[in-house]
């Protein structure tokens, strides 16, 4: 993990609007994400981690606050300025894959592909990930860990500087929920990217450069692992 910063949250905060109800999601709030880092934000459902995490990548936008991914401030950004950033900055996987079921796994790589202008070679994607025999298959015809893998590959297709991943083990078992995380690791060493890891799983937080606990719609604690640990060695 360098000392480079490379996206700076300073004072957010995130309430939601319900007829005449407000919903304090995330109360100011203040983070830097170093680059090449791996990161997990640890939390309960309703801690206010998912919210920091669309932030983070740009699906939504601070009430108050300000956000910067390196110089360039995303919390004035226009809706096409943080299409482009979602495009070409970041990397999403989700818990439940997301992909589309009429494409092959090397069809669903290529649409996301086509969002950047020096994407990876598709094959080279799907070697990373284990699937080079499985590019023709589509997703009815893998189990939830190889379509967590197309997942995976159709976000680092991009080269994307920010990986996040939210609960990307929540729907897969023991063993396999540990292949993902090592792919993920693998991933982060080999193309250097910043793999940002929002979990209710504690144990996950062992393999982390630094992990930050949430409740109650703010960040309680950040610890930095002097000794993460390899995915293998971490139980639930």
């Amino acid at each position: 993990m360098s000392n480079k910063v490379l996206m700076s949250l300073k004072n957010i905060t995130k309430t939601y609007t319900m007829g005449e109800i407000k919903v304090e999601a995330l109360k100011e709030t203040s983070l830097e994400i170093f680059a090449g880092e791996l990161l997990v934000i640890l939390g309960p459902s309703g801690s206010g981690k998912s919210t920091l995490l669309n932030l983070i990548g740009g699906l939504d936008k601070p009430t108050s606050g300000e956000i910067f991914m390196g110089q360039k401030s995303l919390t004035n950004a226009s809706e096409k300025e943080l299409t482009r950033y979602r495009r070409q900055d970041v990397g999403f996987v989700f818990q439940f894959y997301n992909l589309i079921p009429d494409l092959n796994a090397a069809e669903n790589i290529a649409l996301a592909a086509e969002l950047v202008d020096h994407p990876l070679a598709i094959d080279d994607v799907l070697q990373d990930v284990g699937l080079l025999d499985r590019s023709d298959h589509f997703p009815s015809q893998m189990s939830g860990g190889e379509q967590q893998r197309v997942a995976i590959a159709r976000a680092i297709v991009k080269a994307p500087r920010l990986l996040l991943c939210d609960e990307p083990t929540g729907a897969l078992d023991y063993e396999t929920g540990k292949s993902v995380l090592r792919l993920l690791c693998n991933i982060r060493e080999k193309h250097g990217s910043t793999v940002v890891i929002v979990t209710h799983n504690t144990a996950i937080g062992d393999m982390a450069d630094r992990v930050v606990r949430m409740r109650s719609g703010q960040i309680v604690e950040v610890l930095v692992n002097e000794y993460p640990l390899p995915p293998e060695r971490i139980d639930w």
